[in-house]
């Protein structure tokens, strides 16, 4: 069904990273939420009214908050394609991760009223009333929240959507607790003891949890994170596809939205290849990222030593001090100059997020273990820090 409706409303086929194929998918989506919501909804609330069961109405608000959620997603992809103006030159992009925070909060009321309703019931329990239509009304939720599920996790891998994969996980969780609903229904019936408060309780905390994981991957990409280590590796394989890229480092990527990413990253090539040539290279390189991976590239070219063996081999055991101290390590733009007393090591090494070591105390290390065994050297060195998730 999901390809279907792909194939029915995508006319582009299969370049999900089109952004107005895109910005299709996660309108589509929407759609699909509000009309299965809606009928969900109507049915639940009329099960729910006739069989006086606290835990089957706030299903029904659930659904009902589900099709706000979709309308969200629906007016957050619309938004998103306004083109950039003077106010906001990198777009409006960002738009469709608030539209996931929204739908991460309204996960958490819904778990919110939902705790108060189940406590209200176990304070004042009233009778439930069981019946087929119950039963009947139950699974049918539970089967079309299993397919949304299925759907918006497809949709969102496809256009690497937050928004959509955050339905996705909610929409899982609807069928959890439509379940335990059921699940309480059924066995105070046969019973004749009533879970449904409890069972209203304990969904309502399974939902909350599952709004607070949705707010924090949605607010990730607000906040700052680091390139997905998926793009950092496709970034630094297309650029060392290229036979004049000696290393490459120093890679730095700005989220403005999904089809809105900037990024700069360091190049090194051979000294020896004249500079409007490597220019040139340079040129064609950030051209292709734009027109292929949708993102704006901007390459900062570092010319390297590597025809020199004395400088091979310096860097060869540099190398390896700095990697004694954690194998993680990684440096580059590295460097001689010879003077009368001494000779300048200067190099760059990278500091991954995990390392416990300050940058500082980082340089005082790599230092006293170089200038320990050779005092010759004198050590001019930059910490960076890493921005970017590769292998």
């Amino acid at each position: 069904m999901t390809e279907i409706l792909l194939r029915t409303f995508i006319k582009e086929g299969g370049n999900y990273t089109d952004p107005e194929v895109r910005s299709r998918c996660g309108k589509l989506a929407g759609v699909v939420g509000i009309v299965c919501n809606l009928l969900l909804f109507a049915a639940k609330l009329t099960v729910g009214l006739l069989s006086a069961s606290v835990s089957i109405m706030a299903d029904a608000l659930n659904n009902l908050t589900d099709a706000s959620s979709s309308i969200v997603t629906l007016v957050g992809f619309r938004l998103s394609e306004k083109p950039a103006d003077k106010h906001h030159p990198f777009g409006h992009a960002r738009i469709e991760y608030l539209s996931g925070v929204a739908v991460a909060v309204l996960i958490l009321f819904i778990g919110y009223e939902l705790a108060k309703s189940s406590v209200d019931k176990l304070l004042h329990p009233e009778p439930t009333l069981f019946g087929a239509a119950l039963v009947v009304v139950m699974l049918l939720s539970v089967l079309i929240k299993l397919w949304m599920a299925s759907f918006n996790r497809t949709v969102g891998k496809k256009i690497d959507s937050a928004t959509l994969k955050a339905a996705a996980a909610d929409s899982r969780n609807d069928v959890v607790a439509t379940l335990a609903v059921l699940a309480a229904c059924v066995l105070g019936h046969l019973l004749h003891v009533d879970l449904d408060g409890w069972v209203g309780l304990a969904v309502a905390l399974f939902i909350l949890y599952s709004g607070c994981v949705a707010l924090r991957e949605t607010v990730n990409p607000l906040l700052g994170e680091p390139a997905g280590e998926t793009l950092s590796n496709e970034i630094v394989q297309r650029l060392n596809a290229c036979e004049q890229v000696r290393g490459v480092h120093d890679l730095i990527v700005h989220d403005y939205g999904p089809g809105r990413r900037f990024a700069s990253v360091h190049v090194e090539m051979d000294r020896r290849i004249d500079v409007l040539t490597a220019h040139d290279m340079i040129d064609d390189l950030e051209r292709e990222f734009e027109q292929q991976a949708h993102i704006q590239l901007v390459i900062h070219y570092d010319p390297v030593v590597v025809d020199d063996p004395l400088i091979d081999a310096t860097r060869d055991w540099v190398t390896q001090q700095v990697q004694s101290i954690a194998p993680m390590l990684r440096i580059h733009d590295f460097r001689m100059v010879e003077g009368k007393g001494h000779t300048n090591l200067i190099f760059d090494v990278v500091r991954p997020q995990e390392l416990s070591l300050t940058a500082q105390e980082l340089q005082a290390q790599i230092t006293a273990v170089i200038c320990g065994q050779r005092p010759e050297y004198r050590v001019v060195l930059h910490v960076d820090e890493n921005y970017a998730v590769t292998e």
